[in-house]
């Protein structure tokens, strides 16, 4: 038998940075959503764990071991050893979650067959900060580090939405290192699509510095008609949401014909 699970692309609809901790971290306000597609993992049981890694951005994962699939494999009990494919379709270092993503599948296919033990969260938590949000994969508040969540509504579920990366690879550390330490303010109040319509990444800009293909993702996207465009996570992936499908699907396929280089993906928010 082979248990198939997606691991759903996370974007920030708004990433509010407030101040720097003493532990190295940052205290964040974040809304997170999802998006019905990214990685795909299938597992089959086996005597032991093992993990297979294929898909256009396979050659981005260089240590098996310190992969999150793995690493989520190691955190769980499980009577039975699990032999992961993981089929990578989202970019690494894009501010998707893609790990994070892939990690929240695990505990969902072992939650399914064998249960979570109470302390999941903790467990998911050490794995990364937005392990937690990913394991239930629903649109939340995320607050602390990201680990402390809250429940959202769905106003936004169903929202046609477009991911687009310059095939450009960011890591968090320099991204939080280059921002300003200015505190904008909290996330607004109201509704999930209030918040994000009138919310803000703190990240951009100095993602931006890092890499400025993403201003000119940003600025094509602008272009396009979309309710709202904004970066997700400390990028350099951008998304864009549109009020139907054929706005969102008018959008990619003027953008794969003038941007041939850049990635893209479309879906719905869960």
């Amino acid at each position: 038998m082979v248990i198939t699970e997606t691991a759903f692309a996370k974007i920030n609809l708004a990433l509010h940075v407030r101040k720097r901790r003493d532990d190295g971290y940052h205290e964040l306000e974040t809304l997170f959503a999802f998006v019905d597609a990214g990685d795909v993992l299938s597992a089959r049981v086996a005597d032991h764990d093992g993990l297979t890694v294929l898909g256009e951005f396979a050659g981005g994962l260089d240590d098996p071991f310190g992969n999150l699939v793995a690493l989520a494999l190691a955190a769980l009990p499980h009577p039975d050893g699990l032999d992961i494919t993981l089929e990578k379709n989202l970019p690494v270092a894009a501010g998707l979650g893609g790990g994070s993503a892939d990690a929240g599948a695990i505990f969902r296919m072992i939650s399914d067959r064998h249960g979570l033990p109470e302390d999941w969260r903790d467990r998911a938590a050490k794995l990364g900060a937005d392990v937690p949000a990913c394991v239930e994969s629903r649109t939340c508040i995320g607050r602390g580090t990201g680990t402390e969540l809250e429940p959202a509504d769905d106003s936004l579920a169903g929202t046609p939405v477009l991911l687009v990366n310059p095939r450009v690879p960011l890591a968090t550390g320099p991204v939080f290192k280059h921002w300003d330490g200015r505190d904008l303010g909290p996330l607004p109040e109201g509704d999930a699509r209030a918040v994000a319509m009138t919310g803000r990444n703190d990240l951009e800009a100095p993602a931006i510095s890092l890499c400025p293909p993403i201003a000119g993702v940003l600025a094509a996207l602008d272009e396009t008609g979309a309710d709202l465009v904004r970066m997700s996570g400390s990028g350099a992936t951008c998304f864009a949401l549109y009020p139907d499908e054929q706005a969102r699907d008018a959008a990619a396929e003027r953008l794969a014909e003038t941007y041939k280089g850049w990635w893209q993906m479309s879906g719905a928010l869960r």
